[in-house]
């Protein structure tokens, strides 16, 4: 990719960071979008510019939406969504950019949001806006800071709190693959194109048996019933709302754990080149990290 000027908004998230990193890697000159009271650890160090802003300050990000940036001339616009606002074939297939699906369809505000996000950056580029979306699957790697809610569960692995398993599953893919389909996405994406970045469909058991293999112990063998799960997150829920703390594990989060959230990444790795890094290899070093960052209680020596 040539050099270039870019805005990476969301920049000190986990996608985001690692985005920063490999524009940094081809030597893009770099602004970043972050709030003033933003965790920045996962850019901390990288030469970027900082621009301070807030989505509920319409004033503060005027040089960082669709809008400014189609009167600005911007010549390519990538929009991350998710493989969330994407339809899942009833028959079990994975699902790809065209399978349908609906506002309805989506499961709790997260993905609501993506959803509707996703047909703005549609309309724009209808209106001939040079706008590419991206829908990442599951990413897993490093600088995963806060961390997402599939690397606290690798963290919980390695710290022995992982003991069953939901019969559910994921597209699971390395953020470094993401991050340079965001890139293959400007370069070579067409406008108006959804692109899921993604790589290995995997159940959940067959993740903690990854994860077993990584850290030379054993998985997860008990199974839990989806109506127990959804029992105990909803008496999670009503205790979070007692005592103000976030529920260990939301009522959204089962819901959406219903549906096996496989996946074709067939149509980037065709059209753009995506790479697909072994996700044994995006395991090992998402562990790695995790280990050398003082997430785990008791590192082991990992195979």
């Amino acid at each position: 990719m040539s050099v270039i000027d870019a805005l990476v908004t969301g920049a000190t998230g986990f996608v985001g960071a690692n985005v920063v990193r490999e524009l940094l890697r081809d030597g893009a000159t770099l602004r970043v979008l972050a709030r003033p009271n933003s965790d920045r650890r996962a850019i901390e160090g990288l030469k970027v510019e900082v621009c301070e802003g807030d989505l509920v300050d319409p004033a503060s990000i005027r040089r960082a939406v669709l809008q400014a940036a189609a009167d600005a001339g911007a010549t390519r616009i990538v929009h991350t969504s998710s493989v969330g606002a994407l339809g899942i074939p009833k028959d079990g297939s994975p699902g790809t950019e065209t399978t349908p699906v609906t506002l309805a369809d989506m499961v709790g505000p997260y993905k609501a949001s993506k959803f509707l996000a996703e047909q703005v950056a549609l309309g724009f580029a209808l209106k001939g806006l040079p706008v590419v979306i991206v829908n990442p699957s599951t990413p897993i790697g490093p600088w995963d800071v806060k961390p997402t809610p599939t690397g606290q569960m690798i963290v919980d692995f390695l710290n022995n709190k992982m003991f069953a398993t939901l019969d559910t599953g994921l597209n699971l893919v390395h953020v470094r693959d993401v991050a340079r389909g965001h890139l293959l996405a400007a370069e070579r994406g067409r406008s108006g194109e959804k692109y899921i970045l993604g790589n290995a469909n995997l159940t959940l058991a067959e993740i903690g048996m990854l994860l077993a293999e990584i850290a030379g112990s054993r998985a997860p063998r008990a199974r839990i019933p989806y109506a127990v799960a959804w029992l105990a997150a909803g008496c999670m829920e009503v205790a979070a709302r007692v005592t103000g703390a976030p529920p260990l594990v939301p009522l959204t989060a089962v819901r959406m754990a219903k549906k096996r959230m496989f996946f074709s990444p067939a149509k980037a790795v065709r059209e753009l080149g995506l790479p697909q890094t072994d996700v044994r290899t995006a395991l090992a070093q998402a562990t790695e990290w995790f280990v050398e960052h003082g997430y785990v209680a008791h590192p082991r020596k990992t195979a």
